[in-house]
């Protein structure tokens, strides 16, 4: 199947479709591997996506890609939609091929979890618990919130700032270039004037936090802590230890695409449950609930729709096409989540679906390696939201959407609420 040029691609990634771009998928699917001429080839059936994320031909180097056949056909703000590499750095790990990948990657999996650090995330669970206990608390007096403003955007900043010892005067600092480089992401749609400005703002954001990280990473150098980042630092393994300009990348990442990503999940999770409202009572009632909830929210609406720009290291031949060698490749993996061939019902949030191997992480070597916290930090926020916000309703369906067409959720979520319940642990205590 060839479109006319560009013609798939401004579909997909128009402003229109953002709200719910699930019918667009639908009828893509109905062609697994589109080609717009001289421009993409879009897959959007789940075991090709499957597939292509497990074949090592598939490259995420972006300077394997012929320019010719990656046109500009993307607006500008989506051109820059999951930029989370700062200016000046190398590439993060997630743009990379291995080896040179896998080397990146396991000496940033070393400090965060198993097998070297097997109870980080465990231990984190107290701190998580009591961040948004405080968030949470925040909402007294109140009788409506943004979730966004006030509680999905905050606390995975916060939690970023804990994990690589940030110092808490220094909390808002951070949260104030969060802001920033969010804001020059994903300009306000009213307002597309701005753009340019608000990248330029955003860049600046992004020089002054590289500045900071920098300054941080000698600090932890001359006197390490017990975070993530001394961690870093220190850490020296079979495959060597990273680069000053490594780990100002690595930490980069963190931020930037660790914090989007779970902005997204968590309201995007509120949003499904306050559509479902008998999930949401559910989940009240039996907090076991949430772990394959999390789940199925991670298929049904994931915060990460698609990855593009992959290019194949050689001719791949895939759903009777062959794709060339330097070609660009989008892989939607938002609609391989809904694609009927594999799940059943796919349009139906099913919180204790059973088989539920989606696509939200993606797979393969590039599969999310923040997955575990991102899922821990929703779990927490989901469960204590729905225990403790007293007849939460959306103000707002559809909500306003972020113009990012790749890390897509709502730019606001209004609710309203009849109160509070009490916080504190399970037993009553504070």
């Amino acid at each position: 199947m060839t479109q006319t040029q560009g013609s798939l691609v401004r579909q997909i990634t128009d402003y229109a479709h953002r709200a719910d771009p699930y019918p667009l998928y639908a009828e893509l699917r109905k062609t697994p591997v589109a080609h717009d001429e001289e421009g993409p080839y879009i897959v959007s059936t789940y075991w090709e996506i499957h597939g292509l994320l497990h074949d090592p031909r598939l490259s995420s180097d972006a300077r394997n890609l012929d320019p010719r056949a990656a046109p500009e056909l993307i607006e500008k703000d989506d051109e820059e939609d999951d930029e989370e590499d700062e200016p000046g750095l190398p590439p993060s790990f997630l743009r990379l091929d291995p080896p040179e990948h896998d080397r990146l990657r396991s000496l940033a999996m070393a400090p965060f979890g198993p097998p070297n650090t097997p109870r980080r995330l465990h231990t984190m669970r107290g701190e998580l618990t009591r961040i948004v206990g405080e968030l949470i608390d925040g909402f007294e007096g109140r009788d409506r919130i943004d979730l966004v403003d006030h509680f999905s955007h905050p606390f995975p900043v916060t939690v970023i700032c804990r994990l690589l010892g940030v110092p808490q005067e220094d909390e808002p600092r951070f949260h104030a270039w969060a802001d920033t480089v969010a804001a020059g992401l994903d300009p306000d749609p009213d307002a597309d004037e701005d753009a340019a400005e608000r990248r330029r703002v955003s860049r600046q954001a992004r020089t002054e936090l590289a500045v900071y990280l920098s300054e941080l990473i000698e600090e932890r150098r001359r006197a390490p802590g017990d975070d993530m980042l001394s961690a870093l630092v220190g850490w020296e393994g079979p495959e060597g230890r990273m680069s000053r300009v490594e780990l100002l990348s690595t930490a980069a990442l963190l931020l930037v695409a660790g914090h989007e990503t779970t902005v997204n999940l968590i309201t995007n999770g509120m949003l499904t449950l306050l559509r479902n409202p008998e999930v949401l009572a559910r989940l009240r009632n039996d907090p076991h609930l949430v772990v394959p909830l999390v789940e199925e929210l991670l298929r049904f609406d994931p915060p990460v729709q698609m990855l593009p720009r992959r290019t194949p290291l050689s001719e791949i031949d895939i759903a009777g096409v062959t794709i060339p060698r330097g070609a660009s490749v989008w892989l939607l993996l938002a609609s391989g989540n809904r694609d009927p061939q594999r799940f059943l019902d796919p349009d139906r949030f099913e919180p204790q679906r059973r088989d539920n191997q989606h696509l939200g992480f993606g797979s393969g070597v590039h599969s999310c390696f923040g997955a575990p916290l991102a899922r821990l930090e929703a779990q927490i926020a989901l469960t204590e939201l729905a225990r403790r916000l007293d007849g939460p309703r959306l103000l707002e369906d559809p909500p306003t959407y972020r113009r990012n067409a790749v890390l897509r959720g709502p730019r606001h979520l209004p609710l309203a609420f009849e109160g509070l319940r009490p916080g504190g642990s399970p037993n009553g205590s504070r």
